[in-house]
C-alpha cells in the first residue's frame, strides 16, 4: 500500500522516514551483509545499520510517546524534537563502523533541520542543506576517508541534491539517484569491491536509506531502474545487488585508487579487534583521542558531539584502545571483538568457517560492573543504559555473537519480556535453539548463572536456571523522579523507594535506613544468600550496614556485594 507522503519536514516526516528505513534495511540486511567485504569481510554491515537505525526509531517513537501522554498544550513534538532524538537514539546505538557513520549523517542533519533561527529548514532548500551538511561531517568524522565507501554515496546524493529545484520530494528523488549512482561507481574506486565483485556494503544500505526517505515524501518507492549492468539495479525501495559478481579484471582495471596505508584492507592484513564505545568527554579531549587512536590503529570513527561521542576503531590492543577513553572522559557501552584467527581481515586468505560452541548464555545487565561479573561467568552481554532499554535486534545480535547452537536468554527485566521474546523467535528462525528464561532483575540472573551447566543435556540445563531464578526474591532501592502514587501511599520527587518484587514497599528519605527496611521485610520469608549489588549513586557505607545486620540478625546467611557501575538503581537486592 502506498505510503501517504509528507509535504515538508516535521516531526511525523522524521517518524516516517525512520520506520520506512528500518523497514528497508530489514528486507536488505541478509543481503549487504553477504556483500560485506571492506574494511572488514566480517558479513555484518546489514545486521549493524539496521541495528543503528533501530536506535534511532526507538528514540523518536519515545519522544512521540512523551508527548502523547502530556498535556494537550503539548501537542505534537517539534521538528527539533524529533530530529534531536533521531541523532541520540542512532548515536547510541550505532553499530560497527559503517553503522557509525551513518549516526553522524543523522547528526549532521538533524543539525540542520533542528536548528534554531529565522528560516526553517523544512522545505526542499533546507533539505539539500541538510544532505551537504550530513555528507561533509560524516567525512569529517573518518580519521582517513577512502573513497568507494559510503562516504562517497553520501557525497553523490548531497551533490546531486544541491542541483535539484523543488519540493522535499524532488531533492530527495535527487539525492537518492546521486547515491545510487555514486554505489554503481564504487567497485571502480575501491579496489577490493572491484576483485569480489560487489558495491560497497555501507553504501548500499545508505541507498535504502534515502529510498525511504523518497517515500516519505512521494508516497511511493522508486521504481525499478537498472543503474549498472554489473553491480546493482533497483527494485522498489532498495538497491538491491543483481548478479553482483563480475571478473575481477574489468572491474577495477586501471581506475581503483589505492587504499589509504591507514585505511583496513583484508588484502594487507590489518588489526584484530574492533572496539566500539560510547564517551562522555569534553571536544578538547576527543581531539587528543582521535590522535591516540590514530596511531594505535585504523578504520577510525569518532562522532557524536556536546558531550557524548560514539568511538569505533579496530586494534591490535584493545586494551590500550578502552584505556584511551578512559583517559579522554567516561566510556561505556564498551563492545571488543575478536575478527577471529585466520580471516580475511588478519590473513588475506579465505576465512574458515568458525564452530559453533553448543551453548552460551546471552544476559542483559544493567551496569558496567555486572556485565564484567556476567562476562567471567562466560555469558555474553548486552549493556542495558539507565532509561535506554535494549532494542529486539540488538539481543538478536547478541544471539549471533554467542556463536552457539544453543542459547539460553537472560532479559533481567519485566519489561524487556516481550522484546526478548521477539529476539528469541527471530533467533529460532535462523535456526538456533533459545531458551527465554523470564529473569525480571540481574540478581534473579546471577542465580541463573550460577547453577549454569553447559555439559548437562539442554532442557536439564534450563530446568535448573530456572529453578534457581524462581527461588530468587528481589528488590531494588532508587530515588524517586517525580510525584506518583505507589503501593505505598503518594512518593514525591526525591523520596527513597524499596521496590520489592516490583512494587514500591517502603518510602524513605534515607538510603540505607530504607535499605535495611526492605532485606527485614524479605528475610522475614526466609533465605540462605543474600546478593547486594552496589550503584555508583550509592552511599560507600550502605554495603557495610547490610552485612552487618545480617551476620547480626540472621544467623546462617551468607553475603555477597557487587559493584554494578552505573546501572540506574542505588541499589539491587537478592534473596535465595
Amino acid at each position: 500500500m502506498a505510503q501517504v507522503p509528507q509535504t515538508f519536514f516535521d516531526a511525523l516526516a522524521v517518524r516516517t522516514w525512520c520506520g520506512l528505513a528500518l523497514e528497508a534495511l530489514g528486507r536488505a540486511r541478509e543481503e549487504i551483509d553477504a556483500i560485506n567485504v571492506y574494511p572488514v569481510a566480517d558479513g555484518d554491515t546489514g545486521t549493524n545499520l539496521y541495528l543503528t537505525v533501530e536506535s534511532a526509531v526507538a528514540a523518536v517513537e519515545a519522544v512521540f510517546a512523551a508527548h502523547e501522554v502530556g498535556s494537550e498544550e503539548s501537542g505534537k513534538p517539534t521538528l527539533a524534537d524529533a530530529t534531536r532524538a533521531m541523532a541520540h537514539g542512532a548515536l547510541i546505538g550505532a553499530q560497527g563502523n559503517s553503522g557509525t557513520i551513518l549516526a553522524q549523517l543523522l547528526r549532521g542533519m538533524a543539525q540542520v533541520l533542528a536548528a534554531d533561527g529565522e528560516t526553517p529548514h523544512t522545505d526542499g532548500s533546507g533539505l539539500r542543506l541538510a544532505l551537504r551538511h550530513a555528507a561533509d561531517s560524516a567525512r569529517q568524522a573518518v580519521a582517513h576517508p577512502v573513497e568507494g565507501t559510503v562516504l562517497s554515496v553520501a557525497a553523490g546524493a548531497a551533490d546531486a541534491a544541491g542541483g535539484a529545484e523543488g519540493d522535499c520530494g524532488a531533492v530527495a528523488r535527487a539525492a537518492y539517484d546521486g547515491a545510487r549512482a555514486a554505489l554503481a561507481a564504487t567497485p571502480g574506486q575501491l579496489a577490493v569491491l572491484g576483485r569480489a565483485g560487489v558495491v560497497d556494503a555501507g553504501g548500499r544500505g545508505l541507498v535504502a536509506v534515502l529510498a525511504a526517505l523518497v517515500e516519505t515524501f512521494t508516497g511511493e518507492a522508486p521504481v525499478a531502474v537498472v543503474v549498472s549492468s554489473g553491480y546493482a539495479r533497483v527494485e522498489g525501495d532498495t538497491a538491491t545487488v543483481a548478479h553482483a559478481r563480475v571478473d575481477s579484471g574489468t572491474a577495477a582495471a586501471g581506475n581503483a585508487e589505492t587504499v589509504d596505508d591507514c585505511a583496513s584492507s583484508p588484502e594487507a592484513g590489518g588489526p584484530a579487534f574492533e572496539v566500539i564505545y560510547l564517551l562522555e568527554a569534553e571536544d578538547a579531549a576527543v581531539a587528543r583521542l582521535r590522535e591516540r587512536l590514530d596511531a594505535l590503529g585504523d578504520s577510525l570513527v569518532v562522532v557524536g558531539g556536546d558531550g557524548l561521542w560514539n568511538v569505533h576503531v579496530h586494534v591490535d590492543d584493545a586494551g590500550a584502545a578502552v584505556e584511551a577513553g578512559v583517559e579522554a572522559g567516561r566510556p561505556y557501552r564498551i563492545r571488543i571483538t575478536h575478527f577471529g584467527v585466520g580471516d580475511v581481515h588478519t590473513t588475506g586468505g579465505e576465512r574458515p568457517p568458525r564452530e559453533r560452541v553448543q551453548r552460551a548464555v546471552v544476559a542483559v545487565v544493567p551496569g558496567e560492573g555486572l556485565a564484567g561479573l556476567y562476562t567471567e561467568a562466560g555469558a555474553t552481554t548486552v549493556l542495558a543504559r539507565p532509561g535506554e532499554a535494549p532494542a529486539s535486534g540488538e539481543l538478536v545480535d547478541a544471539v549471533r555473537r554467542a556463536h552457539a547452537r544453543e542459547v539460553v536468554l537472560l532479559p533481567n527485566d519485566a519489561d524487556l519480556r516481550h522484546t526478548a521474546a521477539a529476539a528469541a523467535e527471530q533467533a529460532r528462525a535462523e535456526g538456533i535453539r533459545v531458551a527465554l528464561i523470564p529473569t525480571r532483575s540481574a540478581v534473579q540472573g546471577i542465580a541463573a548463572l550460577a547453577v549454569h551447566e553447559p555439559e548437562r543435556r539442554f532442557d536439564e540445563d534450563v530446568v535448573s536456571m530456572t529453578s534457581a531464578a524462581g527461588a530468587t526474591r528481589y528488590a531494588e532501592v532508587a530515588v524517586a523522579e517525580r510525584q506518583s502514587w505507589t503501593m505505598a501511599g503518594i512518593c514525591q520527587a526525591g523520596d527513597v523507594l524499596g521496590l520489592i518484587e516490583g512494587d514500591v514497599a517502603v518510602i524513605g528519605s534515607d538510603v540505607t535506613v530504607t535499605a535495611e527496611t526492605v532485606l527485614d521485610r524479605m528475610l522475614q520469608a526466609g533465605g540462605e544468600l543474600v546478593t547486594l549489588v552496589l550503584g555508583d549513586e550509592a552511599p560507600e557505607s550502605v554495603a557495610a550496614r547490610l552485612e552487618a545486620r545480617v551476620r547480626e540478625s540472621y544467623l546462617a546467611v551468607d553475603t555477597v556485594v557487587y559493584r554494578g557501575g552505573r546501572q540506574g538503581a542505588l541499589l539491587l537486592i537478592g534473596v535465595e
